[in-house]
């Protein structure tokens, strides 16, 4: 592992759009996550005939490329993909749960080595906590961030 980073490999699929609505476009990422994509992403491209377009990237394990590609040629206009694996450097990942005014929420750490080099409250959980006190998301995801950093971590026993 370089550096002490945890790695693997992906496939990066990609084509590039000219003529995808955006309604299409949001459905057509909803579809790639349940279809098991890792990431999904577009990004604003400048395409020959000095048309805009967007870029359709998508990460994803191997045994999901096919799946993932069907979707790809049904749902959007693409007529090739590009396609290639790379390595990914990525932080080990531990949950916790933290205390705050508004219950308890789960929190995602990125770790290096053993030590703690991110920390993040997972947005679902913030969302529940939201949707059942009534407060506003975001005073929940500071809360959640306040109480890590003040160390209420709920023990695995409470």
């Amino acid at each position: 592992m370089p550096g002490g980073y945890d790695t693997d490999i992906v496939t990066r699929l990609e084509t590039s759009l000219d003529d995808l609505s955006p309604e299409i476009a949001g459905a057509v990422m909803e579809r790639l996550f349940a279809g098991g994509a890792l990431d999904v992403f577009f990004t604003a491209v400048q395409m020959k005939k000095n048309r805009p377009g967007v870029q359709l990237t998508v990460l994803c394990e191997e045994a999901r490329v096919e799946a993932l590609a069907d979707v790809i040629f049904t749902e959007t206009s693409a007529f090739g993909l590009r396609m290639e694996k790379i390595t990914r450097l990525k932080l080990a990942r531990q949950f916790v749960t933290v205390t705050t005014p508004f219950g308890d929420i789960i929190v995602k750490l990125g770790m290096k080595g053993g030590a703690v080099v991110q920390a993040a409250p997972e947005f679902e959980s913030c969302r529940a906590a939201s949707q059942q006190c009534g407060q506003p998301l975001r005073a929940i995801y500071e809360a959640a961030t306040r109480a890590y950093a003040e160390g209420r971590v709920k023990k695995n026993d409470e």
